[in-house]
């Protein structure tokens, strides 16, 4: 895949060991603030607000922008942002309000990193559908390897040193992803319409989504998906320390359990889709994230909990190769960016229900009754949107690409010529 692919690879992974090390931290942190669980879910629902705010619009400017820059420019100022924070935390000035607007600004970053990033990778490796597949395996078993193996045993570890070692450690990784994504090199773009507005380039892209059954359904399966996973995030740490009685670095070595399923859904993405078809792929997948989180819900001991995890995250892995080498695949090249952000913005505005959601059921009825809701919103959920992703409506949008170059696999080993 060549010396560009290894560079984003390299980026990607050191930033991800960063993100690993703050997804616990800050949990954590926020933890030793207060132990309301409403208070927990405004931190955990502000990095998706900017999502809400300016996903279609940030999808629109991503496609306008030079990718490379847009991407390296957001690395910085994300370094910037938590070295700043970091100071705080060591002058003893933090705050929910504090870590909820630092929670916001990785968000807005991410937001454009994550875009430019997506519309990059397919013009990077010349909408070869294998390559992309390929792809997204190495890029999700990387991140997840970082930011779950090795992040957050790390970040627990790091808290214990000290409040600002984890936020810089953070930023130094975001730091020299910027370095690396920098030297990417220049791929062709298509020429923009210099007339057209912001507004209607985003309008364009929402209208492509929503007229897609099929982007329409890989769309709604992360935005259901985010409401339980994030009722789930925001009582994990408090379910952790009250029900099961671990401390910090058991809380961490939980999400090392999810991440390693992770890496093994990655892993086996590929032969998954080959065995049922993308579309039943997507919805086994899907199926297994429910029963997990139910399982999750009445777990006993640390150790079922930690092979719920596992398994919720193998699925999850699965999904994230499979989901968006798909959507690559048959998204044209000058509206990438904005199919992508159109998409991840209903994964985020469906978010913050998934946060306060889960605050309040773990407020009222107790923090089971919230993963209780979660594995059951995530089986409802795969019911409702297994036909718009059926095998027969992948096989046909992949056919409707018409001429090119890659594969498509689909269910029982057929091959056949697949044009992007």
């Amino acid at each position: 895949m060549g010396l560009g692919f290894g560079r984003l690879w390299g980026a990607q992974t050191v930033s991800s060991l960063g993100d690993g090390v703050s997804h616990a931290a800050l949990p954590l942190l926020a933890l030793s603030l207060t132990r309301d669980p409403v208070a927990l879910a405004v931190v955990t629902a502000a990095g998706t607000l900017p999502w809400v705010l300016f996903g279609v619009l940030g999808g629109a400017l991503v496609d306008r922008w030079d990718q490379r820059r847009a991407m390296w420019v957001t690395d910085v100022a994300r370094a910037v942002l938590l070295a700043v924070v970091a100071v705080a935390a060591a002058f003893g000035v933090l705050s929910i309000a504090l870590l909820a607007a630092v929670a916001f600004g990785l968000g807005l970053g991410g937001l454009f990193f994550d875009t430019a990033a997506t519309a990059y990778l397919p013009d990077l490796l010349g909408r070869d559908t294998v390559l992309l597949e390929r792809a997204n395996a190495r890029l999700r078993g990387a991140q997840t390897a970082a930011s779950g193996f090795a992040g957050p045993p790390a970040g627990s570890a790091l808290l214990v040193v000290g409040r600002a070692v984890p936020l810089l450690a953070d930023a130094v990784s975001f730091a020299v992803s910027a370095v690396l994504v920098r030297s990417l090199p220049a791929v062709p773009r298509p020429v923009p319409r210099a007339r057209e507005s912001l507004l209607r380039q985003a309008r364009a892209g929402a209208s492509y989504v929503f007229g897609d059954w099929l982007l329409l359904g890989l769309a709604l399966r992360p935005a259901v998906g985010n409401v339980a996973f994030l009722a789930v995030e925001t009582v994990l740490a408090l379910f952790a320390h009250e029900r099961l009685g671990v401390g910090a670095l058991g809380f961490g070595l939980l999400l090392t359990a999810e991440a390693g399923g992770g890496l093994v859904g990655a892993g086996v993405a590929s032969v998954v889709g080959r065995r049922l078809g993308t579309g039943l792929a997507l919805s086994c997948t899907a199926a297994v994230e429910g029963v997990a989180v139910l399982g999750l819900a009445v777990a006993p001991d640390v150790y079922v909990a930690g092979g719920a995890l596992a398994v919720c995250g193998a699925g999850m892995g699965a999904t994230m190769v499979l989901g968006p080498s798909l959507r690559q695949a048959v998204v044209p090249a000058g509206l990438m960016g904005r199919v992508a952000s159109v998409s991840r913005m209903l994964a985020m505005c469906a978010a913050p229900f998934g946060a306060f959601l889960g605050g309040w059921l773990a407020a009222v009825y107790g923090v089971r009754a919230a993963l209780c809701a979660a594995g059951g919103l995530l089986l409802a959920m795969t019911a409702v949107t297994a036909t718009m992703t059926s095998n027969g409506k992948v096989e046909a949008a992949l056919r409707a690409v018409g001429g090119g170059g890659g594969t498509a696999r689909p269910a029982g080993g057929r091959v056949g010529e697949r044009a992007l």
